[in-house]
């Protein structure tokens, strides 16, 4: 479980925990409360959740219970993906950190480019303002570090060309067969680190053969491949599990795939991949 103490540095200096906890599609109440006390319980120190969740109460309140300190435990949330007035974006913020029942957020990321039922129409302008915004609560100490969520290469140089801040992070869909190879390349040519949700294709990799015969050759779960692959990728994979074992499990990724094997994994096809967004 040494990967879950290992981190990565942000491009302002901050430290992140190597994986993170995904909280997406835990309804708030019992079950995100169990899910993110049994992560912090097997060593998970970086939680993942958004407003648009609904579940920030419930992670909340798992990690104050927890026993462990504020500072010991990263959390990111997000900006809803419809908020495109820069006039809504404190208010935004101001009830995440009420949800959640911290004074300070370790990352807040913009959860996308678009509103959800509008996706791919240009908000360039918007983005740019939304961003502004983030920045004077970023500059003000109230969030460690901003960054973005589903932006593509596009999306990614007009906020740049438009910003003394640089995004720190670009959390996107990837996982083995869908790395997203032009939108990877921008953000991390950008200085930024890639976080990789839907690591594990919203399981539509458990039955991938390729995937299946690298993963009995290593002596670990489908998922635990996936996981290290997007480890040794230099991405920060977002598994998320609502089932003690299977969160135990997903700590497990102290081992190293061969370079003939990340090559394999590397040079899978590139599908079009589940089109549910998070």
């Amino acid at each position: 479980m040494t990967i879950l103490t290992e981190t990565y540095t942000l491009n302002n200096g901050v430290e992140i925990p190597k994986v993170g906890f995904g909280t997406w599609q835990i309804p708030n109440g019992q079950k995100a409360y169990d899910a993110v006390a049994d992560a912090l319980r097997a060593g998970y120190r970086h939680i993942d959740t958004a407003f648009a969740y609904g579940n920030e109460e419930s992670v909340g309140a798992a990690i104050k219970d927890s026993g462990l300190a504020r500072k010991d435990v990263f959390i990111t949330s997000k900006l809803p993906a419809e908020v495109k007035d820069a006039k809504k974006v404190e208010g935004y913020f101001n009830q995440t950190i009420q949800n959640l029942g911290v004074d300070y957020l370790d990352l807040w990321l913009i959860h996308a480019p678009w509103p959800w039922n509008r996706i791919g129409d240009n908000h360039d302008k918007d983005n740019i303002a939304v961003w502004a915004e983030m920045v004077k609560l970023y500059k003000a100490g109230k969030i460690r570090a901003i960054g973005i969520s589903n932006f593509n290469d596009h999306d990614i140089a007009n906020l740049i060309a438009n910003t003394d801040v640089v995004p720190a992070v670009d959390q996107i869909r990837y996982f083995a067969g869908f790395t997203q190879p032009k939108n990877t390349a921008a953000a991390e040519k950008a200085g930024m680190l890639v976080e990789a949700y839907s690591p594990l294709a919203t399981g539509g990799l458990l039955d991938d053969p390729t995937i299946t015969r690298i993963a009995d050759k290593n002596n670990v779960s489908v998922a635990q491949l996936a996981l290290r692959f997007c480890l040794q990728n230099g991405t920060l994979p977002l598994p998320k599990a609502s089932s003690t074992a299977h969160i135990e499990a997903n700590t497990n990724l102290d081992f190293e795939i061969s370079d003939a094997d990340m090559a394999t994994l590397n040079a899978l096809p590139q599908q079009p991949g589940n089109k549910t967004q998070h």
